[in-house]
């Protein structure tokens, strides 16, 4: 359009040639004769000379092109109605449950091909995408109304966060509510079975109550195997769930996000607004405590059509809620055997029980995020649950009878390394004498010394004096005392535990 406006301002406002107007705006010169026979037919039509009237109609029009309408060459009838046989298979498959096993373009094309039909690919998909589009219709969405209360919406999300300058994947647990579009959610390191009975667990404690139905996709935690084409059966994990908690669920159909439409816009909207403009922590706690603070101020907006936020709309719910008793227990326990090693093998991952332990057998709860290791019901460790793998987890407190008999092991022991500040302290001060060092660690461990005030000690000792550090010194300002409200750590041999147990015994017969 702005060239044929300037070929006509220039022949008629500059009075230029047709041979000029061509070598300035480097236009064909069919084209500006063309532009300028139309607007001098436009004259002859209106029977009038030059006016702003005609000239703004011939400037402001859109130039049109003769386009060449013909017959199709290769995608004749027969061509047509033999893709129509194979898109007909194609939706009896589909209504019989063999949607996997239909033909795709690619396919329909061989077939043509082997037919006779001189046909390309860009054909075919030209075709069946426009007969699949005319024969499709725009779906209708019903509008929901929800009672305080009634149904709440569980989905999974994937953020990826940098903990202590390494980068990983999490997860996102979030709930909402579909009448206040309250949200809460939670990090998780896996999206498994521990953490999504633990996020429900976590969920209905936060909120004093339990919604009468929870609504879920077709997630593998949920869903256990497909009856039928629509039927579900829900995993073992979820009818726990709803037998301690007393709730109903519901299952979305499949590729119907829009049926939980609540959360499915929660985990974007979470997500987005909690790491988009923050994504490195040094610890998961860190992250976990941005998460929750950003949820808050989330639920403090005031939501749509209503006037009132979702705190205010939550608070309306709270008293619709069926009431919890006690939390459910979402643990998993498996037995394991003590290696050699006085460790247990979970995940791939070991982790450290006290030396005492070898070639026995212990009951291990895992927890999303921990383990608890009991032997004849007693708690004889805990530690922090590993996702990475052939990782070790020791705790150097659980081999020091090992290091009394072999104090030469000491120095490039796993147990000595995994403490950062303890190897610096053993390299410094005892290196020459691991023994006192191992007597060191044996009089913390009774008293149940903690590392911070063992640093603190050390740091005191220093300022006073530039001499060598020793355990004398060490044990002398800490003294012979276990801290208030702090247990002593008793001896952990066979003899002690079950004479321990024996006496537990003998009070229960007495009471």
């Amino acid at each position: 359009m702005y060239t044929k406006q300037e070929i006509i301002l220039q022949s008629y406002r500059d009075g230029k040639s047709q041979r000029q107007i061509s070598r300035d705006l480097q236009v064909n010169r069919k084209t500006v004769k063309r532009y300028v026979d139309e607007y001098k037919h436009l004259q002859q039509v209106n029977n009038q000379s030059p006016s702003n009237i005609v000239l703004s109609s011939s400037l402001t029009s859109t130039p049109s092109y003769a386009s060449r309408v013909g017959s199709k060459r290769k995608l004749t009838q027969e061509v047509s109605q033999a893709i129509d046989i194979h898109l007909s298979a194609n939706e009896l498959k589909v209504g019989s449950g063999l949607r996997k096993q239909v033909l795709k373009n690619i396919d329909i094309l061989e077939s043509l091909q082997l037919q006779g039909f001189e046909v390309g690919y860009t054909t075919v998909c030209n075709y069946t995408r426009a007969k699949l589009k005319s024969q499709s219709s725009k779906e209708a969405y019903i509008r929901q109304v929800y009672q305080p209360g009634d149904v709440c919406e569980f989905d999974w999300g994937e953020v990826k966060l940098e903990i202590n300058g390494v980068l990983n994947r999490f997860y996102l647990a979030v709930f909402t509510s579909a009448y206040s579009n309250y949200r809460y959610s939670l990090l998780f390191q896996r999206q498994d079975t521990l953490a999504f009975m633990e996020s429900h667990t976590l969920f209905f404690s936060h909120i004093g109550g339990v919604y009468q139905q929870m609504t879920y996709d077709n997630m593998r935690v949920a869903v256990s195997r497909f009856v039928g084409l629509h039927e579900k059966e829900p995993t073992r994990a979820l009818l726990e769930m709803r037998g301690h908690y007393l709730f109903t669920h519901r299952f979305c159909n499949i590729y119907s996000g829009n049926e939980k439409g609540h959360v499915e816009r929660s985990v974007e909207y979470v997500r987005r607004k909690s790491f988009a403009p923050k994504h490195s922590f040094l610890t998961l706690d860190q992250a976990q405590e941005h998460l929750y603070q950003t949820v808050d101020r989330l639920n403090q907006t005031k939501q749509q059509l209503t006037g009132l936020t979702a705190n205010e709309l939550f608070k309306q719910e709270q008293a619709h809620l069926y009431k919890i008793g006690s939390a459910l227990a979402f643990s998993e326990s498996i037995p394991c055997k003590v290696d050699k090693y006085a460790t247990i093998c979970f995940g791939t991952n070991h982790y450290s029980v006290p030396d005492h332990l070898v070639e026995s057998v212990v009951d291990v709860k895992v927890y999303s995020k921990k383990l608890e290791i009991f032997y004849r019901n007693t708690l004889i460790a805990t530690h922090e649950r590993n996702f990475g793998r052939q990782q070790w987890l020791i705790s150097i407190e659980h081999y020091l009878s090992t290091f009394k008999r072999k104090p030469g092991a000491l120095n490039s022991s796993v147990a000595l390394v995994s403490s950062p500040y303890l190897k610096e302290l053993y390299d410094d001060f005892f290196s020459s004498n691991p023994r006192d060092f191992i007597d060191l660690l044996q009089f913390c461990v009774r008293l149940n010394v903690a590392q911070v005030k063992l640093e603190e000690t050390v740091k005191l000792l220093l300022s006073l004096c530039t001499h060598t550090i020793t355990t004398e010194k060490i044990t002398a300002i800490l003294g012979n005392k276990p801290p208030e409200n702090s247990c002593i750590v008793l001896d952990k041999s066979e003899t002690a535990t079950q004479s321990k147990n024996l006496l537990k015994e003998l009070t229960a017969i007495m009471n």
